[in-house]
């Protein structure tokens, strides 16, 4: 594996490939932790604009369908990503439970939207892929109806976020082709430096930026932690193709690593994130 992070190509590989499986296979454990996000998204739809949202790298699904629940018959909820696996499970999710949702399987980058089809943009965790996060938001503003609201979360920085990086720092003297984060680099931290993504968003015709540091408290069940470490972020990657006995030496070092954060049957921790909003303002002539 390289130790840069994934460009465009890569980024669609991995995320159809075993990064995608693994967030299908975990989506249950994935979405109990963010459910306060979720949740703070659907307040956001709930006040919002319209009726007409587009949730970006949807995943398998969580905010778009309850953003539909929310809205009922009178609103179009359509989620947006470019992994197949977790489309298929969004589709089958929303399937099994009969909720009018439509799924995209594209890259909301490039992606011919109708303009001016949404009155609300979300996402959770899902705008920090993008190769060029200019052109990207560009092409979300064109499919924003006049005075559309952009609400977004995206992380802070690794240094903010310690749970988030505790099995990468705590497996590298084992595993010298663990990826090393590049700062700035399409991933989890792209989205760190609020300049940057202030500028980002005005460069791309968004208007009344505002970004906010928020902090939620995030919970798993201490039965999943070796589950969350082994199969997902860097490390998850790199053990699926490391030999028994590396594996079996990273996964114990890696589990000991976490025990600040285990309090009984739970996990606990931070996470450290930005709240942005802003809007599609129609410039006067």
């Amino acid at each position: 594996m390289s130790a840069t992070q994934p460009t465009e190509n890569e980024q669609t590989a991995l995320w159809n490939g075993p990064a995608g499986r693994a967030w299908v296979d975990a989506q249950e454990l994935l979405d109990s932790m963010f459910k306060p996000f979720e949740d703070l998204l659907a307040s956001a739809v709930s006040a919002g604009p319209g009726g007409r949202v587009l949730d970006i790298g949807c995943g398998t699904g969580a905010t778009t369908l309850a953003a539909a629940r929310l809205l009922g018959a009178k609103g179009r909820c359509v989620g947006i990503d470019i992994s197949d696996p977790m489309i298929a499970a969004a589709r089958a999710r929303a399937e099994r439970e009969g909720t009018p949702v439509s799924f995209l399987r594209a890259d909301a980058q490039v992606h011919a939207f109708e303009p001016a089809s949404f009155d609300m943009i979300i996402s959770r965790f899902g705008v920090m892929f993008f190769e060029d996060p200019v052109r990207a938001f560009a092409n979300l503003r064109r499919a924003a109806s006049d005075n559309a609201e952009l609400q977004f979360f995206a992380w802070r920085s690794a240094a903010d976020n310690p749970f988030m990086t505790t099995a990468e720092r705590a497996a590298a003297p084992l595993l010298p082709n663990l990826p090393a984060r590049r700062p700035g680099a399409p991933g989890q931290f792209a989205f760190a430096d609020a300049g940057r993504v202030s500028t980002i968003l005005e460069e791309s015709g968004w208007a009344e930026i505002d970004i906010q540091p928020i902090d939620i408290a995030c919970t798993l069940p201490e039965k999943e932690l070796v589950r969350y470490l082994t199969r997902l972020g860097p490390l998850g990657l790199v053990l699926q193709t490391a030999d028994e006995q590396t594996r079996t030496q990273v996964i114990e070092t890696v589990r000991a690593a976490f025990d600040p954060y285990v309090h009984g049957a739970d996990v606990r921790y931070t996470a450290a994130c930005w709240r942005v909003r802003a809007r599609a303002v129609i410039s006067a002539p």
